[in-house]
């Protein structure tokens, strides 16, 4: 049983002369979540209906478990599960009646459909809604269910394109517990997501802009990019001081709240003047958002 679930390489495909994709490489290790981060736009979901074999590329390769996405399209459809951004969950049935009409659609077996919608509802906590049509649900619900019945068949790798988007903090931590179980039990996940705080829950990830990867690794290697880590402060004009260290200095200056935070070749010093006060520094690691913030301002490339 090979240790790689998916490999990317050189990846391209562009729409009307406009690159979507452009030349991007990397590797998903069995038993991993990978994440795919970045803006609208970035190519991440073109990147997933290529891994899904949905969309076929303009150059480069991607395989799935040694499958090749262009000329072995059905044995991978077999294999992964892939739930969209518009996962195509139907109002008007009810949760058990949306589980059993993926069923059918993926070819579960009779025999063994009512064992796996049974462990997933209870996995999914929705057993006691399954009389319930899913037009009737919360946000969190719908994404629980939209799991369960991309789940059904049992594969090997999960695809997930941006799988929390518009649900709340609470909902959005009950749905990564129910990955972690997941990947407890030998699944694969790629995912994409534009929220960077869950960036730093993947196992690894990939920083992608215009098409392009712009790092790559661990989050703790991603925030190492940052060198000499980040200085920050708390300020009552946040925005202010910010444009004004970054006017005055050649560091990366940003904000968080009524923190702002500083990266690059500067001191402690060189704030301090920069601001015209001393207020108290602290020098941190950073995050995976403070690194993905200096990246994309310096262009900087691993």
């Amino acid at each position: 049983m090979t240790s790689t679930v998916a490999k990317v390489h050189n990846l391209t495909k562009s729409f009307k002369e406009v690159y979507a994709v452009n030349g991007i490489s990397f590797e998903v290790s069995r038993g991993e979540v990978f994440g795919l981060v970045g803006p609208d736009g970035a190519g991440k979901t073109t990147t997933m209906r290529i891994l899904a074999a949905i969309l076929k590329p303009d150059d480069g390769t991607a395989e799935i478990l040694n499958l090749n996405t262009t000329t072995s399209r059905e044995k991978i459809h077999d294999k992964i599960a892939y739930q969209s951004q518009r996962f195509g969950l139907y109002q008007d049935l009810t949760v058990e009646e949306n589980i059993r009409f993926y069923a059918d659609m993926y070819g579960v077996k009779r025999s063994e459909l009512s064992t796996s919608m049974e462990k997933l509802l209870d996995w999914s906590s929705l057993t006691e809604f399954r009389k319930r049509p899913a037009g009737k649900l919360s946000g969190g619900m719908k994404q629980k269910l939209g799991l369960a019945c991309a789940l059904i068949h049992t594969p090997e790798l999960l695809l997930l394109d941006e799988p929390t988007n518009g649900v709340d903090p609470v909902s959005r931590k009950e749905f990564w517990n129910l990955l972690y179980k997941l990947v407890e039990e030998g699944l694969t996940i790629i995912m994409t997501t534009a929220y960077l705080d869950e960036a730093e829950r993947c196992h690894r990830l990939a920083f992608m802009e215009k098409g392009e990867i712009t790092a790559r690794g661990t989050p703790e290697e991603i925030t190492g990019l940052i060198p000499n880590g980040v200085l920050k402060f708390n300020s009552d004009n946040p925005f202010g001081e910010s444009n004004k260290i970054a006017e005055d200095t050649e560091a990366v200056s940003t904000v968080f709240g009524s923190q702002v935070h500083v990266m690059g070749s500067v001191t402690v010093e060189d704030i301090q003047k920069s601001i015209n006060r001393q207020p108290e520094i602290t020098r941190t690691k950073g995050s995976v958002e403070d690194a993905f913030v200096y990246l994309s301002e310096t262009n900087h490339e691993k």
